[in-house]
């Protein structure tokens, strides 16, 4: 296996090879070990400053990357978008220039407008990590993802994953689907024809619109919740893509009656946050079915790895 990634930056996985994923996974294997150690930081970033730039809101991807660096001992500044010159105006890459005048080696940056990472990459002169840019990727999540369900059933290759939800405006289903299929998977994708999009057809997937069918077709059921957030006019129960909150969930939710009845396990998965009640019940998401929590635990150690093979690369950008 090589020991450096092909890449300057995680911008995506579409950008990275399967030789890449690898690495990234047997590297995280080595700092999930040490997270589990009484003392969990290792100094192998002591040198190394990293921006934490997020203008969006979030929390457990937020926290987890924070906690990767201070993990690997290197110097974090948290900026945030709502208490900043952008409120006055500033442009995106003013912004980071002004961070990166300070001294700063990397920029993690999750932003709302699809392709920001691309960009700033090719405008500034810093390691760049996408952490979620739009509806695009967030090629950490699907890192963390492919790293669970081999940790869970010992192989991603020939196992069969579906991801079960609001695929249309979901920057981790574009980032899993890439991960799973360059890792050897069979991937579907399960939800209402109108949270479908049309390109899903040309990356080689399964699309079903049936979720029982999709259950019994699966190794791996990989739980979306519906980004009310971003369904355009969305008012309350009064949707352009589906009748109601309560509809879909008669029609997609997952229960634990409904994982009882399917004759086998699966393991279901969810990226968060979760809304419980809606996509998927309480009682499904805190079974034995479940690895939720390992995914949160799994994704400081893949967000060690990612950060601490790109610091590698910090002269060549």
């Amino acid at each position: 296996m090589k020991s450096s990634l092909s890449v300057n930056h995680l911008l995506g996985i579409k950008e990275i090879n399967k030789d890449d994923i690898e690495l990234i996974l047997k590297t995280a294997e080595h700092f999930k070990e040490i997270i589990n150690r009484p003392i969990k930081k290792v100094p192998s970033l002591r040198d190394i400053t990293i921006a934490n730039l997020f203008f969006e809101n979030s929390t457990r991807t937020k926290l987890s990357f924070e906690l990767a660096e201070k993990r690997l001992s290197a110097d974090v500044i948290n900026f945030s978008s709502s208490s900043s010159s952008v409120k006055k105006g500033e442009t995106l890459i003013d912004t980071v220039n002004n961070i990166l005048a300070m001294k700063v080696d990397m920029v993690v940056m999750r932003h709302p407008s699809p392709g920001a990472a691309v960009f700033l990459s090719k405008n500034v002169k810093s390691i760049i990590i996408n952490a979620g840019d739009g509806t695009h990727e967030h090629p950490t999540q699907a890192l963390l993802d492919a790293y669970s369900i081999k940790q869970k059933h010992g192989n991603i290759r020939g196992k069969k994953v579906v991801i079960v939800g609001d695929i249309m405006h979901s920057r981790v289903a574009l980032s899993n689907i890439f991960c799973l299929q360059k890792c050897g998977a069979e991937v579907m994708v399960c939800g209402p024809a109108t949270l479908i999009p049309k390109f899903i057809y040309q990356l080689g997937v399964k699309v079903e619109i049936n979720l029982m069918k999709a259950l019994q077709w699966c190794d791996v059921a990989n739980i979306l919740r519906i980004q009310l957030e971003r369904l355009d006019n969305y008012e309350g129960s009064n949707s352009n893509y589906f009748p109601s909150l309560r509809e879909y969930t008669m029609q997609y939710g997952i229960n634990l009656d409904i994982l009882n009845s399917l004759g086998k396990k699966i393991t279901i998965m969810h990226p968060g946050p979760i809304n419980r009640g809606v996509e998927i019940t309480s009682d499904a998401a805190d079974s034995e079915h479940s690895i939720i929590l390992e995914q949160v635990e799994n994704g400081v150690a893949i967000r060690m790895a990612v950060i601490y093979l790109l610091a590698g690369k910090a002269g060549q950008v």
